[in-house]
């Protein structure tokens, strides 16, 4: 029996994350993520995969973020015909996030076309809402710590990466001829002490271990986030403008709403409105799987963290055009978080020229992402084709990250009783890799950050 691992994605960056893990012939993915960020990555989405779908025997989510799922409509459309198997809350977050994914795509080349600025004719999105509906009926759902069998030599668990609602570290052990061989996918990870999301669980033994490395050259500074959110609204009052905070709607949105909970039990609260239709349907899956994440119904704050008196839902696209009528005194959470898409756009492109505003981002934004070029002090970015000038003051908020920091992945690893045979680095930029590579180098690890599309063999005639 021979294993080996394929690198179609999450290598060398933060998105696309794609593993694919060959056991003599069978394969399994492990995550079917879209490229976002930079123009070359995002072109590889409309390439032909590089393996034929057809040949991919079983696919296992680590979660559900459009970098890990994205791709599962395309995956379909070109041939794949198995199942989909994660836990049960990342199965209603994709088919939220799928369909969330596909509307926009369908709306941007439909305004593409309108507008006439595509350098395609027409425009066309990567995939329909039909086909990203297509896919669910496929998608098998597994308890946590429970064990369950891909194939006759494939054993999978899934345990708790802390991420956001329903994440997973995934444990997949071989049974071969000299005994069982355990390879550890450590998903996206989130930083341990979070008050919303559940802590990452340490993994107990690995063979192989593939670990993100987001932030794996830097350390979150601690901080009170209750008074630097304070801060950023007392500032406001006296700029006389409104917030508009780019949020993912999967986790970053629902943290947000809780410090701003907290922060208004002590201070005047300011309506705030939640315009994204998908971070609305999120936020009622964290009301019906309390048992993921820290929010009790019988606590403090509970549930009703969400349904506060100051939060307003704003479903209608007529209701968040509106918004753009307000002058000051509110705060605007929309999505997406790294402003590549969503209804955050147009209140960018109003607020963005007006200097008494104030842009808020929370955390990582991807080279290549509007985000980026916004907190990197771009003096104007390019929204519906036409260049808007940067007036507002736009800042980033990092402690709301949902990724560990290099500290808590040194941790994380350093629980395993014994030095994996190999490591592979992934889902993280070059400098960030490389520098938690030579950390764990440090231990004398045999250690690997793997580039796009590179084949290792990780057992060969066992």
């Amino acid at each position: 029996m021979d294993i080996h691992a394929k690198f179609l994605g999450g290598a060398g960056s933060v998105t696309g994350s794609k593993f694919l893990l060959t056991v003599d012939d069978f394969s399994l993915l492990i995550d079917c993520g879209l490229f976002q960020g930079l123009k070359e990555l995002r072109l590889r989405n409309w390439d032909e995969l590089p393996v034929d779908p057809a040949s991919i025997d079983s696919v296992v989510l680590t979660h559900a973020h459009i970098d890990h799922s994205g791709y599962l409509p395309l995956l379909f459309r070109n041939g794949y015909g198995g199942e989909v198997h994660c836990t049960e809350p990342t199965k209603d977050l994709v088919e939220i996030l799928l369909t969330d994914s596909a509307k926009l795509q369908e709306e941007e080349a439909e305004f593409a076309n309108k507008k006439g600025y595509s350098k395609h004719n027409p425009a066309k999105p990567l995939y329909t809402v039909k086909d990203a509906e297509a896919i669910f009926p496929a998608i098998k759902t597994h308890a946590f710590h429970r064990s369950f069998r891909i194939n006759s030599n494939i054993e999978v668990k899934f345990f708790h990466a802390g991420h956001i609602l329903g994440a997973a570290s995934v444990e997949v052990k071989v049974y071969t001829s000299q005994g069982v061989k355990t390879m550890i996918f450590s998903g996206d990870l989130g930083p341990f002490h979070n008050p919303l999301h559940l802590s990452p669980e340490y993994p107990k033994n690995a063979d192989i271990l593939f670990m993100e490395s987001t932030y794996g050259a830097r350390n979150h500074e601690p901080l009170d986030m209750e008074l630097e959110i304070k801060k950023i609204i007392e500032e406001s009052d006296r700029r006389g403008g409104c917030i508009v905070i780019p949020a993912f709607s999967l986790g970053r949105t629902q943290l947000i709403l809780y410090y701003l909970w907290k922060v208004f039990q002590n201070i005047r609260s300011r309506p705030i409105y939640l315009d994204s239709p998908m971070a609305i349907s999120v936020t009622r899956l964290y009301k019906l799987y309390s048992r993921y994440h820290r929010l009790k119904p019988d606590s403090d704050f509970g549930h009703h963290i969400f349904d506060a008196p100051f939060v307003h839902y704003v479903t209608e696209q007529s209701q968040s055009r509106v918004l753009n009528t307000i002058k000051d005194r509110a705060i605007i959470i929309s999505a997406s978080g790294m402003a590549t898409g969503g209804r955050i756009l147009h209140h960018l492109y109003h607020r963005l020229p007006n200097e008494q505003d104030i842009i808020m981002f929370t955390g990582f934004q991807a080279v290549g992402s509007r985000g980026r070029d916004l907190v990197d002090g771009s003096s104007s970015v390019k929204i519906f084709g036409e260049e808007v000038p940067v007036k507002a003051k736009v800042l980033n908020m990092h402690g709301l990250s949902a990724h560990a920091d290099q500290q808590e992945l040194l941790d994380w690893s350093g629980h395993l009783p014994d030095g994996p045979k190999m490591t592979f680095l992934i889902h993280g930029e070059r400098e960030e890799s490389d520098a938690l590579h030579k950390k764990i180098a440090e231990r004398g690890w045999n250690v690997t950050t793997p580039d796009y599309m590179e084949l290792h063999t990780l057992f060969d005639h066992v």
